[in-house]
């Protein structure tokens, strides 16, 4: 690729924000200003449980909102439960807005309602191509705030709506601007109660968002794009970067503390504070620079899992946690994308912990266990049931995942996929 032909131009975009505690019942003050009058809840049995649902409704009620809820959200969405949850929104209709409260699953669940209830078709054609036809919408999508209750989503921050397409056993999602919420309210109280299990994985993901957005191919060495040609994911970029170095310092503060705290159900406030701050930081980041291989694989991981149940998360059905399936081939991962952009990998390692020691490939993934091992993460993919038999299956869930290895610094195989997933059966 010659110079002329290299991009030069890179995008950023992010959500309002609304921080701190307390945010989440007050923000019926912007969606009025938005003339909202009738509002739709997206939430998961779960949360509902724990009552912040209510308590959200109640502060958009004060401020003269009508508001129906809908708390069937799964736990990991599938076409088929996005599908009710629109059928549900386009019953109860019409409405003026959509919430969601919850995790990355309530929240990508809002984002496909306000996109169908206000565009034509059916998911599918929304779906990024090859598994379905990647329309773009045509006409604008209903706002949607976007409360999250557990730290490390970043869905509130993203253009990006992930589901398990059920008949093809894969994960897949809708990708377009459009989609970003137009505002995000992030309450260190909702989050301060969720069990370690939960926070373990939850930041697991946010590790993996800034990880990965800091050391995606530079945005520079893609090629030119025609303005309408660029995605969300533009590649690493010195903005999404200062937000991603932000939060793996933050991270390497609070992390363990806040496993450690949660055990009794309830973080220390300073402690939710810092894990929030990190998660939303690391959105931005990962919001416009993009995420990677870790990501690519995590797909299979989660879609395909059998019988696994982690501690913490609702015991009906086997799940593997996103963030959980996306930690779980990551220190491999970046072992396999150091010599593309060493440096990079290393500065990351000695964010996370000042007293990483080394020059090597090996500093970023022994840094990773260390982590993983000390927050009570599985030892690998052998623990959540998956052998070598399942390398071959797990490498064709991943290839399907274009849009994500696209951003990797270094181009990516079949063969580096079955080899980084055969490597993390077992992490340390």
């Amino acid at each position: 690729m010659s110079l002329d032909h290299r991009e030069s131009i890179f995008t950023y975009a992010a959500p309002a924000l609304k921080f701190g505690r307390g945010a989440s019942r007050e923000f019926g003050y912007d969606l009025a200003t938005w003339g909202a009058r009738r509002v739709l809840l997206v939430t998961d049995p779960g949360v509902a449980a724990a009552g912040h649902p209510a308590t959200v409704a109640e502060g958009l009620v004060k401020h003269g909102l009508a508001v129906t809820t809908y708390d069937e959200t799964h736990v990991e969405p599938t076409d088929a439960s996005l599908t009710h949850a629109v059928e549900f929104a386009r019953a109860e209709g019409p409405f003026d807005a959509v919430v969601a409260v919850g995790g990355g699953s309530s929240i990508d669940t809002a984002k496909a309602v306000a996109l169908l209830v206000s565009n034509p078709g059916d998911l599918m054609d929304y779906i990024n191509a090859p598994v379905g036809k990647a329309r773009a919408p045509r006409q604008p999508l209903l706002p949607l705030v976007a409360v999250p209750t557990t730290t490390g989503t970043g869905s509130e921050s993203t253009t990006i709506c992930v589901m398990d397409v059920l008949a093809l056993k894969v994960k897949t999602g809708i990708s377009h601007p459009a989609l970003r919420p137009r505002l995000a309210v992030v309450d260190p109280d909702l989050s301060a109660t969720q069990p370690s299990g939960v926070t373990a994985a939850a930041g697991m993901d946010i590790l993996c968002h800034a990880l990965e957005s800091y050391t995606a191919r530079w945005y520079a060495d893609f090629d030119a794009k025609t303005p309408e040609q660029r995605v969300p994911y533009c590649g690493a970029n010195p903005i999404a970067d200062l937000w991603s170095e932000r939060a793996l310092g933050m991270l390497a503060g609070a992390f363990r503390s806040a496993v450690g705290t949660s055990s009794d159900h309830r973080m220390a406030p300073d402690v939710a504070e810092q894990m929030a701050l990190a998660a939303t930081f690391a959105g931005l980041g990962f919001g416009n620079a993009g995420v990677h291989i870790p990501h690519a694989n995590a797909y299979p991981i989660a879609g395909r899992v059998r019988d696994f149940r982690p501690a913490g998360y609702p015991d009906a059905e086997p799940i593997v946690p996103h963030g959980m399936a996306v930690a779980l081939t990551a220190p491999e991962a970046f072992r396999f994308t150091f010599d593309a952009a060493p440096e990079r990998h290393l500065r990351a390692a000695r964010l996370l912990d000042p007293a990483a020691e080394g020059t090597g490939p090996d500093v970023l993934p022994r840094t990773l266990a260390a982590l993983m091992l000390d927050i009570g993460l599985p030892n690998g993919l052998e623990e959540v049931g998956y052998g070598e038999a399942d390398v071959d299956d797990l490498v064709e869930g991943a290839v399907q995942q274009q849009r994500l290895l696209a951003t990797a610094p270094k181009a990516v195989t079949a063969d580096d996929l079955a080899g980084i997933i055969g490597a993390s059966l077992r992490n340390w």
